[in-house]
């Protein structure tokens, strides 16, 4: 069925319930997995400003360490997942990117048949306002996704 999937997760709790989810199917299925986690761009406060220009790229470098530290947190708690779970686990950190388009791009680039990722499961008007990387996952992409709650 499925050879290869790619589980992606924010380290978040929710994302924590598909990561255990991607790496039992993995098991079950005896594929291949590996694990994305995304930061996305740093935003500019005030683009252009050049009285904070020093300032923003202090800021942007910060931002840029901290996120990196978290995808290593992030990776290394998968990493242990897996190992319990008896599954070997490659793993990814794409930084600056917008999460939707890291995974489809990850997905592509490492041939993966299946994704697998949580939902944070919004609903009504708060999903219209906030949108939903997992939604632009399945809208934009062309592989199977399944989407753990």
């Amino acid at each position: 069925m499925y050879k290869h999937i790619l589980i992606a997760t924010d380290g978040s709790e929710l994302a924590g319930k598909g990561v255990d989810a991607g790496l039992a199917l993995a098991k079950a299925l005896q594929a291949s997995a590996t694990l994305v986690t995304v930061s996305e761009p740093w935003q500019e406060v005030m683009p252009g400003d050049p009285s904070g220009m020093a300032l923003a790229c202090e800021l942007r470098d910060e931002y840029q360490k901290a996120k990196a530290a978290e995808a290593r947190k992030i990776i290394v708690d998968a990493q242990a997942r897996a190992s319990a779970a008896g599954v070997t686990l490659a793993a990814e950190y794409v930084p600056d990117r917008m999460p939707a388009e890291a995974i489809l791009e990850t997905a592509a680039a490492r041939r993966a048949d299946l994704v697998v990722m949580a939902s944070h499961g919004r609903r009504g008007l708060r999903k219209l306002l906030l949108g939903s990387q997992t939604q632009a996952v399945v809208n934009r992409g062309t592989l199977p996704v399944l989407v753990v709650r």
